[in-house]
């Protein structure tokens, strides 16, 4: 599967703890990221990952358009609630496609845990039989 990762200026730190904590679940699933939380994910745990523009420069929209070509199956966005409106504005839009194609997407620590040990135990699994199925 492929895990988009993607945060805040103010979340970086906790993405990157996040990801070690989770890098044998991790290493089992192909990584892109938005650039400097790529950046900073690929240098602390030493997982190959695939980095995109950062989010102000278009890195969103690269993200969601991989969501809309069925290319992304999870997106963990880790957000700042006190930032500025055009950072929200693109969150919204992220969270809005992962709605619009049913991709589980987490924006906090507490859901990127369930979702990353739901991951680990197969409850994701469903994905890959949507993506078969429209082959």
């Amino acid at each position: 599967m492929t895990i988009a990762l993607m945060s805040h200026d103010g979340k970086k730190e906790m993405m990157v703890q996040f990801c070690i904590a989770y890098k044998a679940i991790l290493a089992q699933h192909d990584i892109c990221a938005t650039s400097i939380t790529g950046k900073l994910v690929a240098e602390a745990t030493g997982l190959p990952v695939k980095r995109y523009l950062a989010g102000s420069q278009g890195g969103d929209q690269q993200i969601g358009a991989r969501i809309t070509y069925d290319e992304i199956d999870m997106v963990l966005f880790f957000t700042d609630v006190s930032v500025r409106k055009a950072d929200a504005d693109r969150l919204i839009e992220i969270t809005g496609l992962c709605d619009r194609y049913n991709v589980p997407v987490a924006t906090n620590l507490a859901t990127a845990e369930l979702l990353i040990l739901g991951l680990a135990r197969g409850y994701l699994d469903w994905r890959d039989v949507m993506k078969s199925n429209k082959k």
